[in-house]
């Protein structure tokens, strides 16, 4: 049995960098990867990196067809990158074949020839990521007009009818963009309130703006089955105790997460998970084994590839370190959705703020009054910022609005320093750009 000082199982995020890290430190180092086509992991292959091409070469008009060819060549060279990246280190070896635990520090590899192996790690690094959930509706896991977020920017062909399960963000992101490209989408989801975790105002301009651009929400409603026709797929779904039914050519299924640790093996170790099937961890992202880590989706944290790049910094700095990061500092994430006009968010929103009984101060500005909106074509949009009356520092801000996913990484530092939005406010940006906004938005507080 070949051993090992560091083992990675999975090529994502914080599973690469961190193996590329420790080679070139002079430790060895052994990735494994079940798929030659998941090289430096779910973002740049079927997530992150791809649908915003996609989501872009929609909003530029470009075919449908020709945006996957050119998206297809894109994760192709990054998959290509980021294979060399590690395989290149002369302390790295990348394998391919699937990882299971047959004890705390042993691993069983089944090889892509059939062929079975098995290694010892003295650290074993899990990165497995996540999959689509697959809920129990009749029909749905035979169906072969289902679609996930993986599978939906595999198709050659636009589907002209389209229905989405689920109204939450990669729902949100995929109806947004098959529309662009000329799609009739339907989005079924059982809330009756769209965009709940949001403010009221911002998910209705969202709400208002998407059934503008035609996509058609049945909200409060609850899927009762899928079924198979000859050459399309019907689902039936319930609304306040009425049976209704909308027939599509595709159907995607955009209802969450899971991790990945179904087949890992880890009944044969002392590695507990939680009650969702995530990888249990302490602060410092080590699992109930000493010698274990969980890095990314796996562990049940946010899903987000600059979180597993985080989740590397407290394990880089543990091995290679001061041993001081850890989890509980992560206190200021900003997060977007990539919808056709993008949405983004860092810290409390006005709803939280009022279930939790904080004081503050409102600032509202409509994406109208900013130049460079009118510039780029498009006014849609509210920004919506939340300071602390005390000593004038940001709470949280709500942007939906062009290039929100820019502006918002200035609020975040800016929560995170602590600056006064005073220094927002009176900062001078270049322009036209979508952050001079900042000088507006905190010019007066909403009496």
């Amino acid at each position: 049995m070949e051993k090992f000082t560091n083992i990675v199982i999975g090529f994502g995020k914080g599973g690469k960098t961190l193996a590329k890290t420790l080679a070139t430190n002079g430790q060895d180092v052994l990735l494994i990867e079940k798929s030659a086509h998941m090289y430096g992991g779910a973002c740049i292959n079927v997530a992150c990196l791809p649908s915003k091409r996609l989501v872009l070469n929609a909003a530029a008009g470009l075919p449908f067809s020709q945006a996957v060819v050119a998206k297809n060549e894109m994760t192709s060279q990054l998959r290509q990158k980021n294979y060399h990246m590690v395989a290149d280190e002369a302390q790295a070896t990348v394998l391919d074949g699937t990882a299971r635990f047959i004890s705390d520090h042993v691993l069983e590899i089944a090889l892509a020839d059939g062929q079975t192996m098995q290694v010892e790690g003295q650290r074993i690094f899990i990165n497995t990521g996540s999959k689509a959930t697959m809920p129990e509706i009749e029909g749905l896991k035979e169906s072969k007009y289902r679609l996930d977020s993986t599978t939906a920017m595999e198709q050659s062909e636009r589907p002209n009818r389209l229905v989405v399960l689920g109204a939450g963000y990669i729902g949100l992101e995929f109806s947004s963009m098959f529309t662009k490209f000329g799609s009739q989408v339907t989005v079924i989801d059982r809330n009756q309130e769209f965009l709940k975790r949001e403010d009221e105002d911002i998910a209705h301009a969202l709400y208002e703006d998407l059934t503008a651009d035609g996509i058609d929400f049945k909200l409060g409603a609850q899927v009762q089955a899928i079924i198979d026709h000859e050459n399309e797929v019907e689902v039936v779904y319930e609304v306040a105790g009425q049976k209704q039914s909308v027939r599509a050519d595709k159907f995607l299924v955009a209802l969450g997460r899971q991790a990945n640790t179904q087949d890992l093996g880890l009944e044969n170790t002392g590695i507990a998970t939680n009650p969702n099937g995530s990888v249990k961890v302490d602060d410092f992202l080590q699992t109930t084994v000493e010698g274990v880590w969980a890095l990314g989706d796996v562990n049940g944290g946010l899903q987000f590839t600059y979180i597993s790049l985080d989740d590397f910094r407290i394990v880089k700095d543990q091995l290679l370190g001061e041993g001081k990061r850890r989890l509980s500092d992560r206190t200021v994430v900003p997060y977007s959705v990539f919808t056709q006009t993008p949405l983004s968010n860092v810290g409390l929103t006005e709803k939280q703020a009022q279930a939790q009984g904080i004081d503050y101060q409102l600032f509202k500005l409509s994406a109208m009054a900013i130049p460079k909106a009118k510039v780029i074509g498009n006014q849609r949009g509210l920004l919506k910022a939340l300071v602390n009356p005390k000593d004038d520092t940001i709470l949280g801000a709500s942007l939906y609005m062009e290039e929100s996913y820019e502006v918002i990484n200035l609020l975040a530092l800016a929560i995170k320093a602590k600056i006064p939005y005073t220094q927002l406010r009176d900062q001078i940006y270049t322009h036209p750009t979508m952050s001079e906004a900042l000088n507006d938005l905190f010019k007066a507080p909403v009496k």
